[in-house]
């Protein structure tokens, strides 16, 4: 992981008249500040970074993979999309365990949580048994209908106003022409030299079998032809077309269950965000499957004991926000699915917040938090934000879950295919269990948030469980202490970490750390590539600026 503490570069909000996108890579903000130039709204805007980021940071996002976007329209609408894809109609809790089973330690179940390489059964030798197979982290059995070419294709039909062949134009042209490769992305890119083993993906992203150094610059022409196919015939041509057909065939070939049939049935959707107010700011997450509950549960506990009352750089802020968010990683986890499923609990009101923050005292509270075998603590992604001089404001996301997804790249599509199924579970008793078209858990959350009258902040903050809890966080930035976007983001963060520890950056101010352990936390010290990326945009009354994450390769552009 590189260093990113050694980076010692001074960033101010940036300001736009016209526009503002943040994202985590500079050519990706510059692509939508293009588009945006040309006529373009934030939609458009959005999808046109979203696209390059496929090219410039594969290293976390891909046509392979979902997308999501909470947004208000210049028009004062509050709305939300939602194109992920579920599982497989073949894949059931038996059909996985038996073919993993079947598939032997040599297979893909020696990249999963089962077993090491060369281990058989339980105790290392003999088959495996299907009773004691897990969710794979990688593989077949991972692979869910990606939802990111329809999804972009209805983000600018339904709240564009140009062509998806307009938004994709700098991405194809970042992936033929070539682009240089940035040092946080060249770090996460080495990842791949290990986790590509066929001929498709390594030919697809290793360049001389190796991942590129920083600064060189190299082309993805496989990826980039896909895209050119994309503009020219829709997103129909990934979901029922050659694409869609090349996408199955590698997953059938590696022993999973997604059809053509899988594919052609997805379609994206629009639905209601949830909401809470936090300290007069209206907060705006996306409902279940995603954990968008966890941060507004964690926000509406905070208030309730009164988190804010202390100090910015102390110990009791620290320890009370940690506390609320604990709690509400303890409900989420537990509850959340896909709600065609199961039911959710209103794990956002008020007086769920009031009950829950009775357990909120001096020494940290005993509450376990995990979507059980879900491997998604520190999963990775792309996040953008973009407002125009219209009104709109989007928070977008783009994801294939672990870095480069799955492992499998479809054919000669330049497509790698996510891993989001690593999130069901084998066990059918879990609210997570893996069904047929069922929607896994899913950690991306794109957010909103109405600062006054005419005041609206778009942002997130990636990083599988860094999301909701750098939500929280960057809220409380800006509502209760009034700081400026850029150092609202530059702030030294905390986590909480499955394994019960609580995780800050060294930056932390002198003695907090200490002082936390006296409370009875576990502390560690953890790089700061470890605290998510968080971009930000903000319009409040005609006035734009946007803010972009300090551990991350990015910028932000206004024009």
């Amino acid at each position: 992981m590189v260093d990113i503490d050694r980076f010692g570069s001074r960033r101010s909000t940036v300001y736009g008249q016209r526009g503002v996108v943040s994202t985590s890579q500079p050519l990706a903000a510059q692509a939508g500040i293009e588009t945006l130039r040309e006529g373009g709204n934030a939609f458009d805007a959005a999808v046109a970074t979203a696209a390059a980021l496929n090219v410039v940071e594969p290293t976390s996002t891909g046509l392979g993979g979902d997308v999501f976007a909470l947004y208000r329209t210049a028009d004062g609408e509050v709305g939300a999309m939602r194109s992920c894809g579920g599982a497989p109609a073949d894949a059931t809790v038996e059909n996985v365990r038996e073919a993993v089973a079947a598939d032997g330690p040599e297979g893909n179940y020696r990249r999963g949580r089962g077993g090491e390489e060369g281990e058989g059964g339980p105790d290392g030798d003999g088959p495996l048994d299907p009773a004691d197979v897990t969710m794979p982290d990688i593989g077949a059995h991972t692979v869910t209908v990606p939802g990111t070419a329809r999804g972009w294709e209805t983000t600018v039909e339904e709240l564009g106003r140009l062509t998806l062949a307009d938004a994709l134009g700098p991405a194809i042209r970042y992936a033929t022409e070539g682009y240089p490769v940035t040092e946080v992305i060249a770090s996460q890119w080495r990842h791949g030299e290990d986790l590509f083993t066929d001929t498709h993906a390594r030919e697809a992203f290793l360049h001389e079998d190796r991942a590129p150094t920083v600064g060189e610059t190299v082309t993805l022409p496989k990826l980039g032809a896909t895209m050119e196919r994309i503009a020219d015939e829709g997103a129909d041509v990934v979901y029922e077309g050659e694409v869609g057909e090349q996408i199955a065939s590698e997953v059938q070939d590696q022993g999973g269950f997604l059809t053509t049939d899988d594919l052609a049935a997805f379609e994206p959707e629009f639905v209601d965000p949830v909401s809470t107010t936090y300290n007069g700011a209206e907060v705006y997450e996306l409902p279940p499957n995603n954990q968008g509950l966890i941060a507004l549960e964690a926000l509406n506990i905070a208030e309730e004991v009164g988190a804010a009352d202390h100090d910015l750089h102390s110990a009791e802020r620290v320890h009370a926000f940690a506390e609320a968010t604990k709690l509400a990683f303890h409900d989420g986890h537990r509850y959340i699915t896909d709600p065609e499923y199961e039911e959710v609990p209103p794990l956002a009101s008020d007086s769920w917040a009031r009950k829950r923050a009775e357990k909120v005292g001096d020494t940290p509270v005993d509450a376990s938090f995990g979507v059980p075998d879900a491997n998604a603590e520190d999963a990775d992604t792309v996040l953008l934000c973009v407002a125009d001089d219209e009104g709109n404001v989007v928070s977008y996301i783009n994801s294939r879950f672990a870095g480069f997804g799955s492992g499998l790249v479809a054919g000669d599509t330049g497509i790698a295919l996510q891993n989001r199924g690593a999130s069901f579970s084998l066990d059918p008793d879990h609210p997570n269990r893996l069904e047929p078209g069922k929607r896994p858990f899913h950690t991306l959350v794109p957010a909103l948030a109405k600062l006054g009258p005419d005041d609206w902040l778009g942002f997130g903050v990636m990083g599988g469980y860094m999301q909701p809890q750098g939500h929280v966080q960057l809220i409380s930035n800006v509502v209760d202490y009034d700081l400026p976007l850029q150092t609202a983001l530059d702030e030294p963060r905390w986590r909480y970490r499955e394994d019960g520890s609580l995780a800050v950056e060294e930056r932390m101010a002198e003695g907090v750390p200490t002082k936390l352990v006296r409370k009875g936390h576990d502390v560690r010290i953890l790089p700061g590539g470890l605290f998510g990326g968080a971009q930000v945009v903000r319009n409040d009354s005609g006035t734009l600026s946007g803010a972009t994450e300090p551990r991350k390769d990015g910028q932000t552009v206004g024009y």
